[in-house]
């Protein structure tokens, strides 16, 4: 029996760092969520952000040079810190999924759709290679394509980058998995196209009762099917919280630009400038100390460049700052007056 309520994957202290020449590269920071059945987690961010590599360590999917470490990261009370690749590779694809940002490169060119559907199941499943069949189109008519039986002879050549995605999506979903984590999914597809991709996910999750991570830079895309939203900046989490109630009442300052990057209708009339936020996402060393966000921050005070930064709570908002939610809930100009 399905518990709508249970708790899926829990990862708590995660750190991931890259060996270079001269330094050590902290790519993910004390990383720490829950994610239940049902429900979708956003992990937001700019590009270089940390996210995909997150998901990446989720996968055990990191290259041989990275380093990860984490306090706990439990799939269905299952600790994925330590386990062999072996059984990894024996939830990878079958307990957890990961429909993957570029459908071109996720399909291999020299394989038909078929084979590589089937091969999903086939090698998690004790099933026949008829009933593999039947699956992938059974998923292939579910993700909106037509005529399922022609297109599992066919090669990802041959399909738009719309039906690819769709393809990577139901390649995802031949062992009904209990996660999915979709990385940029909608990435390089007109706008209609992806709505669709984004009202397929959404159905299809509530149609199998799986949860979802969902990373992307897109806050619009949040708003419409996220429950949870994790914001990350150079490594680490610098807030979550429910979805309306980031919307509604961000506190720091990085999530603050973001939103104020977006046209609001009713707030931001036709020709209005939109918000930005200077400068790029720092390259993090391990070591370093301070907000990692300073050099971009208006906010930012001396102490916030030599002092390690812990997480505040304000109601069910969890936020990485110095300053308190009530400074941070007011506007920049008129805490500086």
């Amino acid at each position: 029996m399905i518990q709508k309520d249970e708790l899926l994957l829990d990862v708590h202290g995660l750190n991931v760092s890259f060996q270079l020449e001269n330094c050590r590269l902290q790519a993910v920071s004390d990383v720490s969520f829950k994610v239940r059945r049902g429900e979708t987690l956003a992990i937001v961010g700019e590009s270089g952000s940390g996210k995909s590599v997150t998901s990446l360590a989720l996968m055990g999917l990191l290259p041989r040079k990275a380093n990860m470490a984490a306090e706990r990261m439990e799939f269905q009370g299952a600790s994925l810190v330590g386990m062999a690749q072996r059984e990894i590779s024996n939830l990878r694809g079958n307990r957890f999924s990961m429909i993957f940002q570029e459908p071109m490169t996720a399909l291999n060119p020299a394989y038909t759709i078929g084979n590589q559907l089937i091969e999903v199941m086939l090698r998690h499943r004790k099933v026949s290679k008829r009933a593999a069949t039947e699956r992938a189109m059974f998923l292939l008519e579910k993700v909106g394509m037509t005529s399922p039986g022609e297109r599992l002879r066919q090669y990802p050549h041959q399909l738009s980058g719309g039906l690819r995605q769709r393809v990577v999506i139901a390649m995802a979903l031949m062992c009904g998995p209990d996660l999915l984590i979709a990385d940029e999914p909608t990435t390089a597809l007109d706008v209609s196209v992806q709505a669709q991709i984004l009202r397929l996910l959404k159905d299809l999750q509530e149609e199998f009762q799986s949860a979802m991570i969902l990373i992307t830079h897109d806050l619009s895309v949040v708003a419409r099917v996220a429950d949870t939203v994790a914001v990350m900046y150079a490594g680490t989490i610098v807030e979550s919280a429910p979805v309306r109630e980031l919307f509604a009442s961000p506190y720091h300052p990085y999530t603050q630009g973001l939103l104020s990057c977006l046209p609001v209708p009713g707030k931001v009339k036709r020709g209005d400038p939109l918000g930005t936020i200077p400068g790029i996402v720092p390259s993090v060393i391990q070591g370093e100390v301070g907000c990692q966000f300073a050099d971009r921050c208006p906010r930012v005070t001396s102490e916030c460049r030599t002092e390690n930064i812990a997480m505040q709570k304000a109601g069910s908002t969890l936020f990485r700052c110095r300053l308190p939610a009530s400074v941070l809930a007011q506007p920049v100009m008129e805490e500086s007056s």
